[in-house]
């Protein structure tokens, strides 16, 4: 049986996991410089787009504060952007929206040449220097659409989300090119989808009153070290899945795990119980919808993010392959607890991969060290994390085993 001290230092392994696993500020600071930049460009005097008050917004893990960096140091981050108009001609199609917006970014040379492609839906420009690309989404926002996301995340509790909905091109539709009405184009919500998920990962009474909603959706949100224990339990869990599927395009998708794993928290306010609960609650969370896999979008509940599992059957199979990986390795972390940080070690390798594993462990074991030798380590009640405050004092030793043994 796990003691609750053993989970509290769980918890402080975990997030200094997650810790690891966040952009750096610089790196945020360079990719926030970078959309302030495409969005000036877009809104400029000289732009064709100027008429339609087009404004960038982050969506995504960026904005879910759920982001990690990828196993590989050859991999981009992926930066997913809104790129907001106003005022649809009432003789655009999907395709004229696509490709003004696409026209005004090639109109500068150096945008020009950093295109890697037009997606189906985005247009995706390559930071070489910074390592990492921005999906850039067009659509098409009401003329009151700031003011009700600014009232929508001034209240922290779920209302209705329907009025926060983009519309969104597809070229892959048979009506790319002719559908001139918007509400017959492709819907996508983005931020009641972001609203959602915070509105669960903040359950804890604690939690709620120390974030703040709508600074999560301001343009230029602020760099935020400290992580809530949902999002920190989705960072682990996309590593988990990046290391054991190495690259493996059957995968599970982020948005299925995001989804699940929001669905499963029940408002554990350490770490350790939020991954526990949430490894061992996911699958229940799938519905059998007429013999058909569903993954409800939630705040789309007709929408699938399942739906490529019944054409292709191996990522149904790799999404249960990967939960049942996951609790085994979760078990065998609880069978190791009291044998040691090496111990420990081992098995966390296996899991998030070794050279993350190792750079969590010399910090972990250094900042443990030189703490618990003048007993002033303790635990923060929330996130697991050890520090200078807290509600457990951890005396004079380790209750994984003795760190010199390291």
């Amino acid at each position: 049986m796990i003691t609750e001290s053993q989970k509290d230092q769980f918890s402080s392994i975990f997030n200094e996991f997650g810790k690891a696993l966040d952009i750096t500020e610089t790196e945020y600071d360079a990719i926030v410089t970078s959309y302030r930049a495409m969005g000036t460009w877009l809104a400029d005097n000289s732009s064709s787009l100027q008429q339609y008050d087009p404004a960038i917004l982050p969506q995504g893990s960026f904005m879910l504060g759920t982001m990690v960096h990828p196993v590989s140091d050859d991999d981009d981050l992926d930066i997913d952007l809104v790129c907001q108009l106003k005022r649809k001609p009432s003789a655009w199609t999907q395709y004229n929206l696509k490709n003004a917006v696409g026209d005004r970014i090639k109109e500068n040379n150096t945008y020009k040449s950093m295109l890697n492609n037009e997606g189906k839906r985005c247009w995706t420009l390559k930071y070489a220097k910074g390592k990492y690309h921005m999906d850039i989404l067009p659509c098409f926002v009401n003329e009151n659409y700031q003011r009700i996301l600014e009232q929508s995340f001034s209240e922290i509790e779920q209302q209705n989300v329907d009025s926060l909905a983009i519309r969104i091109t597809d070229k892959t539709r048979s009506d790319y090119y002719t559908e001139k009405n918007i509400e017959n184009w492709f819907k996508s919500n983005p931020f009641g989808y972001a609203k959602w998920f915070f509105n669960i990962a903040t359950r804890p009474s604690e939690l709620r009153r120390s974030f703040s909603l709508s600074a999560s959706i301001a343009p230029i949100p602020k760099f935020n070290k400290t992580k809530l224990p949902l999002q920190r339990v989705v960072q682990l869990l996309k590593r988990h899945r990046d290391i054991m599927f190495d690259g493996n395009e059957n995968k599970p998708i982020s948005i299925i795990v995001t989804t699940l794993a929001a669905r499963s928290y029940q408002g554990e306010t350490t770490i350790f119980d939020t991954l526990d609960n949430i490894v061992r609650k996911m699958p229940m969370y799938i519905e059998d919808r007429m013999g058909v896999k569903w993954v409800a979008n939630p705040v789309n509940p007709e929408e699938n993010f399942a739906d490529k599992w019944q054409k292709e059957p191996k990522k149904e199979q790799n999404f249960y392959l990967w939960i049942q990986q996951l609790r085994s390795d979760l078990n065998v972390l609880i069978a190791d607890s009291g044998q040691g940080l090496p111990k420990l070690s081992t098995t966390m390798k296996q899991m998030f991969g070794e050279t993350l594993t190792s750079t969590v462990f010399s910090n972990f074991g250094g900042a443990s060290k030189d703490s618990s030798s003048n007993g002033t380590l303790k635990m923060a009640a929330t996130t697991g994390m050890l520090g200078a405050i807290g509600r457990t004092t951890v005396a004079g030793h380790n209750f994984f085993g003795n760190i010199e043994d390291e």
